[in-house]
């Protein structure tokens, strides 16, 4: 099993910055793909960013040249960085985490929460 922990949420302003870090214990050396996904109040569930080991991100056009995705291998860590936030991007940040590219939802964390408010 896989256990990601979240940490890093909380609130800004719109145009503001936020990081978020997932850290991941267990029987790592299963996961290739790790990222974040996000759900926002009465919206679905949606991919933000995955990075793969070898260094292949994906972002979702919502957020391209705004956030940034990145990963240290030896710490079993991914990161967000979330600058120039806007209001809809207030929501339950997700860190994920699976086998590949594209099975990277294997694993959950319990979410943490991203509030960006004026």
């Amino acid at each position: 099993q896989v256990q990601l922990v979240e940490s890093g949420g909380g609130s800004a302003q719109p145009g503001g910055s936020l990081r978020l870090s997932c850290a991941a214990s267990g029987s790592i050396s299963g996961i290739y793909a790790m990222g974040w996904h996000r759900q926002a109040p009465g919206k679905q569930r949606e991919l933000v960013a995955v990075v793969t080991r070898s260094g292949t991100i994906n972002y979702a056009d919502s957020v391209k040249g705004r956030f940034t995705i990145s990963r240290d291998n030896a710490k079993n860590t991914v990161y967000l960085q979330m600058n120039s936030l806007k209001l809809e991007d207030t929501a339950v940040y997700y860190c994920n985490a699976g086998p590949s590219l594209g099975n990277a939802m294997l694993y959950w964390g319990k979410g943490t929460l991203v509030t960006v408010s004026s």
